[in-house]
């Protein structure tokens, strides 16, 4: 069982940058590829980025290619979502997720566990 817990989320202008973090419990969490995903209202829950269990590879949509970084700390149980040069169009709720296959999360969208989300307001 993994719970995770997303902060950092906030108002941010155009341009700015803003750090997520997700924090994951159990001794299994290096088990696990992790990823962000975003939903803004009235659309789909669309992903943003993931990373593999070891940290050494990360995958990302076109969308935030070269804007986001996302990185991981096993050692905290702890993974990470850097964004940089934001944009009105990434305004979401952003939620961190966990599962073991990497396929499940950068190709079906769908993961094992999910945390609440936190909101990412970027402003023109």
């Amino acid at each position: 069982q993994v719970q995770l817990v997303e902060s950092g989320g906030g108002l941010v202008q155009a341009g700015g940058s803003l750090r997520l973090s997700c924090a994951a419990s159990g001794r299994t969490f290096i088990s696990y590829v992790t990823g962000w995903f975003r939903q803004a209202p009235g659309m789909e829950r669309e992903f943003v980025a993931a990373v593999s269990q070891s940290g050494a590879h990360s995958y990302y949509a076109d969308s935030v290619k070269g804007r986001f970084t996302i990185s991981r700390d096993n050692a905290k149980n702890t993974v990470y979502l850097q964004m940089n040069g934001l944009k009105s169009e990434d305004t979401a709720v952003y939620f961190c997720a966990a599962d073991r296959v990497l396929q499940a999360i950068i190709r079906s969208h769908s993961a094992d566990y999910w945390g609440q989300g936190t909101q990412v307001t970027v402003s023109s």
